[in-house]
């Protein structure tokens, strides 16, 4: 053996250097599913959030049998409306001018009506005229609609008879809150025309002076 190796030999070796200890983060195991918690299966949170909507959607649909002429020139408007009120169940009768729009109405007596200004031949203010004065219509609800500036402020200065106006474009929703307004759950005027004395009804003698 050399004198290198055994001094080698003899030199101190090092201690080992400590373990670095790191921190391990602690993980928190999934938690059990609740057994009372409702089972979700793809599409029921529409059906979670949809609740209301349906409830809207029920609370619109008409009553079986309830009638909504619509009285305008405009296919366009016809065809909207009439699929609007065909999705809840309206039996929907259709006119494209006054005089059509009137012969309909004294032969069916719909529930309601939406009548538009300007119409061909006779327009809407004359219409509105003559349904008031057939007592077969005069109670019948009549929304007026029109998207002409110039006849939607004589509506304002002409409305006597009208129960509501619509101004086009309309929406779904602006729709059915007016038919909501006039009609109840049974299809009935909700403020139906009253005569100040029933006919045959004796009249009050006045007071003393």
């Amino acid at each position: 053996m050399s004198l290198f190796d055994l001094f080698k030999r003899k030199r101190p070796q090092p201690a080992p250097a400590a373990a670095s200890i790191q921190p391990v983060a602690r993980v928190a195991a999934p938690a059990a599913p609740d057994a009372a918690a409702p089972a979700t299966e793809p599409g029921d949170d529409a059906a979670l959030h949809g609740g209301p909507e349906r409830r809207e959607r029920d609370r619109r649909n008409a009553r079986p049998g309830t009638r909504i002429l619509v009285i305008d020139d405009s296919p366009t408007i016809v065809a909207l409306l009439k699929r609007m009120l065909q999705q809840n169940h309206y039996d929907v009768l259709v006119a494209y001018d006054g005089e059509s729009g009137l012969e309909i109405a004294r032969r069916e007596v719909p529930d309601l009506i939406f009548l538009d200004i300007v119409l061909p031949g006779i327009d809407g203010f004359s219409a509105l005229r003559t349904l008031r004065r057939d007592p077969l219509t005069k109670d019948v609800p009549i929304i007026m609609i029109s998207g002409n500036a110039q006849a939607t402020e004589q509506f304002y200065v002409q409305r006597i008879g009208a129960d509501d106006f619509m101004k086009k474009p309309f929406s779904r929703p602006e729709v059915f809150s007016r038919i909501e307004a006039l009609l109840d759950e049974t299809g009935t005027p909700r403020h139906v025309a009253r005569p100040a004395q029933r006919p045959g009804a004796a009249a009050q003698p006045a007071a003393p002076a």
